[in-house]
């Protein structure tokens, strides 16, 4: 982004994706003074606004905001200062091949939130341009929320506190000053893009809320997930968090606990993890679990999150076996093989890196020999 687009009080920020999280970002953005554009790859999310109706945001952010809608990724990227990626993890792969070839130098990538390395795939797509520009991932993202039709978003919270890291680390500082002028001061960066892929807890988090309410999610009934977060529910969460905390130990990560990420994202005092939820229920904001086996909690998160998170730990000699149980049932209750499903991490090589290899990605990407070519193996 060029010096004076950071400047302006008015940042044109192209958001991929048109679901909950989409659109809760454009409000907020809306309501901060800049201006949102949503690009939805099928298009039919975003046809009714598209043709005019407002978004209405209730809850953390309300309002009615009249974003423009971009008819092609070429169109979106082409009118945006930022861009910022705000849909499932399994997605990504598909995005990031539609706007690698318009990004332009001067402009800044956001990842809401980040998965399986993916700013690594882009930052790759991008030198074999000739390209490098700042590739900020999240460890969550700034909202939460609903979708309650196609031109409605309840934002459930806005979190205060994300953690961030930029690709390459050489960019960090307009990584992170862009994140703050367009979100405000709540970005922690964190220790690279490894503390990152750590950083997200939704993975764990959601496989023990849908693996132990999964008929709920098949029979479609409306209930509330943080009611049913109980006392067992959330003693799983923490062993779960116990894993992935030993990995980031292992590697000399300091990364958030699930106790600061309740505290810090939904407001509530700390607690054991099923009593936060309980409160969190109590005071109305306990959320509603999906009503479909067909959600982001098992489709993204298993496979774009929970197998990540198994590599990182065979790489350390921290095996997260809960993490992989989990992934193992889950491919036995869908009768697919969720290992089998991670695009991006097959994409930059994982299973070939060293952990070395990996560290050294993670802060530097592939970035571009001395006459500006890609420098990749």
């Amino acid at each position: 982004m060029a010096q004076s687009d950071k400047s302006s009080s008015h940042v044109k920020v192209g958001i991929v994706g048109a679901g909950a999280i989409a659109y809760g970002a454009a409000a907020y953005l809306e309501q901060a003074g800049h201006r949102a554009t949503l690009w939805s790859p099928s298009g039919e999310r975003t046809k009714r606004l598209a043709a005019g109706e407002p978004l209405l945001a209730r809850g953390a952010v309300e309002g009615t905001f009249t974003p423009a809608v971009a008819d092609s990724a070429e169109a979106l990227v082409a009118g945006s200062d930022v861009l910022m990626i705000a849909l499932p993890g399994y997605g990504h792969q598909t995005v990031f091949d539609a706007i690698a070839p318009f990004i332009r130098p001067d402009q800044v990538v956001l990842i809401s939130s980040h998965a399986s390395f993916g700013a690594l795939y882009l930052n790759r797509l991008l030198a074999e341009r000739g390209i490098v520009v700042p590739i900020v991932a999240w460890g969550t993202t700034v909202t939460t929320g609903r979708q309650t039709s196609p031109v409605e978003v309840h934002v459930n919270t806005v979190r205060s506190k994300v953690d961030v890291a930029t690709v390459p680390e050489s960019m960090s500082a307009e990584g992170l000053q862009t994140c703050r002028d367009l979100f405000g001061d709540r970005f922690v960066e964190r220790d690279g893009l490894l503390a990152i892929a750590l950083s997200n807890l939704n993975p764990q988090n959601h496989m023990g809320i849908a693996l132990c309410n999964m008929t709920r999610m098949e029979r479609g009934e409306t209930w509330s997930q943080g009611l049913n977060v109980t006392p067992n529910v959330g003693r799983l969460l923490e062993a779960l968090d116990a894993e992935r905390l030993a990995i980031a130990e292992a590697l000399d990560l300091e990364v958030r606990n699930i106790f600061e990420h309740f505290h810090l994202s939904f407001h509530v005092p700390m607690n054991s993890v099923s009593e936060m939820n309980q409160e969190m229920h109590r005071e109305g904001r306990g959320g509603t679990g999906p009503a479909t086996a067909e959600s982001r909690y098992v489709l993204e998160d298993v496979p774009f999150g929970l197998v990540m998170t198994v590599k990182l730990g065979e790489l350390v000699g921290k095996p997260a076996r809960l993490h992989r149980s989990g992934i193992e049932i889950f491919s036995a209750l869908y009768g697919r093989d969720f290992f089998a499903e991670n695009t991006l991490l097959e994409a930059i090589g994982m299973d070939r890196l060293s952990l070395d290899d990996l560290r050294t990605l993670a802060r530097e990407g592939f970035g571009l020999d001395p006459n500006g070519r890609a420098a990749i193996a």
